[in-house]
Order: C-alpha cells, then structure tokens, then sequence
C-alpha cells in the first residue's frame, strides 16, 4: 500500500503530512538517489506554480536533491509541460513540478518526470517509496549538488510551444480572452498568444501567492464567460493552475469541455492524414456522443480509467497521437509528453482560422447525450460487494442496453461511490442513477 504517491504524485494540505518541508526533503533524497545513475553529473530541473508553499517545498526539494548528489536547475513559476519539455531538452535525469493542479492555494503537491518527460511510472513510484523508508544514502562533501536558477526558461517553453504551429498560420484578427487561473501560465500563455498575432485579453494573471484558481481559471469559468461576451472576443481559454488542462468558452459565452475539444482535434488530424492509431484515446467519462461522432467519422474511442496517465499509457501502448478527458486534460503526443493546456489551445485556435466559422459552430462538433453523475458517500466497507448493489447494477445496464451506458466506480481519493450513467432518454438515465444510489445508501448503512 502507497503511502505517498497518489494517482497523480504527491497532494495534501500544506503543514500537514505528507506535504510538509520535512516530507519534500525526504522525497528529494530519495527520487535523487533513485535515478543516480551512471557516473555522469546528475541534474534534476524543478518547477512551480504560484501557490505560496511554492517557496518552502521547493528549497526543501533543492537540499533533498544536492544532499544526495544531484545538481539543481530551478526554473521558478512554470507550467507542468514545460517542466516535463525543460527534462528532456536539458539532458536531466529527472523533473519535479511542485503543484496542486487546480486545488485551492493551501494544498500543494510533488509531481516527478522521468528523463523521456513522462510522469513516473508506478514501479518507480514503488521503488522510491521504498527508498523513503530507509536511510538516506548521503553524498560525499565533495560529491554535493550545487543549485542554478536559470532565467530563459519561460522563452525556451514559449518558442517550442509556438513550433507546434505551421509557419503560416497567425493569429492575426482574432480576439482570445485568456483566464490564466492566477497560476502557472500567467506569464507564458498571454505571451504565445500576442506573439502570434492575437489580440490578448489576459485575466488571471496577478498571482499573490494565495489567489490561484480562486473564482478563475478551468474550474471555475463564469468570470471568463462574462469577459468573453463584454469584451466581444471570439473565444476563450481558461487554464487550470498547473496549465495541463483547458476549458474553453465561445463567443456566445458557453462553455466547450474536453469532448467537444477531442471530437474537433481528432477529426481534423484524421482529414488532414496527422491521426494515428486510428482514433483518440479518452476515460470511461467522455460522453456517448463523443463515441458515436468518432465512429461516424470512421475512427474509434478507447476508454481508460478515469486520470490522464492512464490515458497516457494507452497512447503510447497503441500508437495513439491525441487523447485527453472530458475535463480539458489534452494530450497531443506529437508535440508534449503531458496535458498542455496551451498547446491544444492553439490546435483549436489553428482550426478556427483555417475553418473560417465562429467558435460556437466549429467547437460543437456532436450533441452530448443526457448524462448525469451523482455522488453517494458511505463510511466504510464495500458497499459496492453488496449482493443488492450488484443486483441493482445489473438492471440498470439491462435498461440501457443499446441505449446508453453506465459507470460505477469507487473514488480513488475519498470514500465516495461515483454513480455515472447516460442515453438518449435523459428521464430513463435519472431513474437508473437513483436507483443505484438507492440501493448503494441501504448498503453503506
């Protein structure tokens, strides 16, 4: 059993364990011996979002590192893809971005990037739990890191980020509101736009240590949908903290989530002869519609378990180049070992001015089924080994059968059954929710 590593790295609350200054030191000597390896100059590149706690993990992170032997290069406020692009692009051994995605302020998290730019994967992830066990293997005083903060890092992410556009798409005559969340991207995404030629409306970017995503950003876009419609603009980007994922707002002020942003990308490659492994990779909660578009379009959807590194993992296991979640994480592997937010930005951005359509008729590519998703929290047990539950279950995939689709999981972070189904009857798809969440409460107790 993990003690540390999450679904997606190391999260908590500030101050409390395991996100304390102690634990990141721990996790510094321990991710840098782990990858100790070979006798060249060892170098871990550290980024960070806006939050506060920022400063105390990451000099905690840097004597974790340099007391093992591994050389420090801080790149200060970043986004996470641009940490995972600076590892491979400076020959690192390892990356380390310290965020809480689109958490409040007070939580802060440890994401670790292997030397390919990819998110750790689980045997790693064992193998430094184990190391954190034990006792540090400390270097010898003169094999000690040193620690570099290197000032260029923002341009270096900005100017690969532009080259996943062809020379001759601008952005000219385009007016794109940007919600950076008050997070990573307050400085580099405004930027890619405005150097492209767009006329840039940038909110969210006056980060205080203690605003990110705070009544901004992906998860929370009423602010952008008010400034996209005021100022007249054709579309707009809201990023989460850490700028891996994007939802985005037409014109008119409604709002595009990832399936729509998958449909578009998937189909476009796929026409243009860019889309491989046939289809685009996306988790069990991307909506039906989504599936029927692609295979209309010829092409197929795989479905993971719900997180981007299952989504990950299935891209590169089947030669797949687009995937992401319904939650705005995008993956274009041809450009980005990670979600980038920015990046998949400008795919949408390239196909609004080579499709010369507003955005609220180029992003609507299918009409989502009715799908609704509650919520049931219990105290203990296995509620969903309840012969009951099970029972109920079966019903409810026999009422929608060749109709719609139903997902129950247990969630990985809280104990809460997530009840998920959806169809073309949007009253039909409500009764089996109940019932399920019904009969799930009576085994919870």
């Amino acid at each position: 059993m993990r003690k540390f590593f999450g679904t997606d790295g190391i999260r908590g609350l500030t101050n409390k364990a395991p996100m304390t200054a102690e634990v990141a030191m721990r996790v510094g000597m321990a991710a840098g011996a782990h990858f100790l390896r070979g006798a060249h100059k060892h170098r871990v590149v550290i980024g960070k979002d806006t939050r506060l706690s920022g400063y105390m993990i990451e000099n905690a992170l840097v004597a974790g590192f340099t007391s093992v032997g591994m050389d420090v290069v801080q790149v200060g406020p970043m986004p996470t893809p641009a940490v995972a692009m600076l590892v491979r692009s400076m020959r690192a051994d390892l990356g380390v971005m310290i965020s809480a995605s689109h958490n409040p302020f007070a939580d802060n998290g440890i994401k670790l990037f292997g030397p390919d730019g990819y998110k750790l994967s689980d045997a790693d992830e064992v193998q430094i739990e184990a190391l954190l066990a034990g006792e540090p293997r400390l270097a010898e005083p003169a094999q000690i890191g040193r620690a570099k903060r290197i000032e260029d890092a923002r341009g270096r992410y900005i100017h690969a980020v532009k080259q996943s556009l062809p020379q001759h798409i601008r952005l000219d005559g385009l007016k794109i509101v940007v919600d950076c969340a008050n997070g990573a991207a307050y400085n580099s995404a405004p930027t890619v736009f405005w150097e492209l030629g767009a006329d840039v409306v940038a909110i969210g970017v006056s980060p205080n240590g203690l605003n990110i995503n705070d009544q901004c950003g992906s998860t929370a876009p009423a602010l952008l949908q008010e400034t996209v419609v005021a100022s007249g603009a054709d579309i707009g980007i809201a990023l989460d903290g850490d700028a891996d994922r994007l939802i985005v707002v037409d014109e008119a002020g409604a709002i595009v989530d990832g399936d729509q942003i998958m449909a578009l990308i998937g189909a476009s490659w796929a026409r243009q002869g860019r889309l491989t492994g046939g289809g685009v990779v996306a988790t069990v909660m991307s909506n039906l519609g989504l599936e029927r578009f692609l295979e209309g379009e010829g092409l197929r959807l795989e479905r993971t378990k719900v997180g981007d590194r299952y989504v990950l993992e299935r891209m590169r296991e089947g030669g797949f180049n687009v995937g992401g979640e319904q939650s705005g994480h995008m993956i274009l592997s041809d450009h980005a070992t990670t979600g980038d937010g920015t990046l998949a930005a400008l795919q949408l951005l390239a196909e609004l001015v080579t499709g010369g359509k507003p955005a609220s008729e180029l992003l609507h590519q299918f009409d989502a089924v009715p799908q609704i998703l509650k919520n049931v929290r219990f105290a203990g047990g296995k509620p969903l080994d309840d012969s009951a539950v099970q029972a109920a279950i079966a019903e409810g995939e026999a009422t929608l059968a060749g109709r719609g689709r139903l997902v129950i999981r247990a969630s990985g972070t809280e104990p809460v059954i997530r009840v998920m189904a959806e169809g073309d009857d949007a009253g039909e798809v409500e009764r089996v929710v109940d019932m399920i969440c019904d009969a799930v409460r009576v085994a919870a107790g």
